[in-house]
């Protein structure tokens, strides 16, 4: 979920049909939290890679989802949680043609009994990515991905938020069970992209 995100496609054109649709859907509902364009397209290209599930929590009115349905092959299961009901009603109303793509209407922690996951994105709003945060281990498949956007980029270390040290940032760039990386996408935006190591 990104700030003013729905509005950054304002001047995008070229749009997997999905994407436009739900982008449309945020707007029309006032949502102006949607996954970025950048973002999207980073979803897009790891989406591909991914051969049995993906996971996203935070489905807002489907905008990331959509991006990664465009990006998954056929036959890969996607699911995504999204807390506010009438959110996750909308969401699975624009998904009920892709019998790849559920919508749960549940906290994030719902996504634990569907996985592990090839690729796993966490919601920027904080679902999951921080606090009580998504233990990697049990969520992701070994040599799975995951995606934790809506930081902004550091140009030092340790990166810092308002001052201080960006303790949500850390924790996922650090994590034993990962090896991460902290991609800028925009002078506003980074993601943290991380593998889970393989055991043994």
């Amino acid at each position: 979920m990104a700030t003013a995100g729905t509005d950054a496609y304002r001047a995008v054109d070229g749009l997997p049909g999905g994407v436009a649709r739900a982008v449309a859907a945020a707007r029309t509902a006032g949502f102006p939290n949607s996954c970025r364009p950048e973002q999207g397209r980073l979803l897009q290209a790891l989406a591909g890679g991914a051969r049995v599930r993906i996971g996203e929590s935070g489905t807002g009115y489907g905008v990331g989802l959509a991006w990664l349905a465009a990006g998954a092959a056929p036959g890969v299961d996607l699911v995504s949680a999204e807390r506010d009901p009438a959110r996750a009603a909308a969401a699975a109303e624009l998904f009920a043609g892709d019998p790849r793509v559920r919508v749960l209407a549940a906290d994030w922690t719902e996504l634990y009994a569907h996985g592990p996951y090839d690729l796993l994105v966490l919601d920027g709003g904080g679902q999951g990515k921080t606090g009580a945060a998504a233990d990697p281990e049990r969520l992701l498949a070994p040599g799975g991905v995951l995606v934790v956007d809506d930081f902004t980029p550091a140009d030092g270390w340790p990166p810092l938020f308002e001052g201080r040290p960006d303790g949500a940032r850390l924790h996922w760039l650090q994590h034993p069970a990962l090896r991460a990386v902290d991609l800028p996408l925009a002078a506003d935006l980074s993601t943290v992209v991380a593998v889970r190591r393989h055991r043994g």
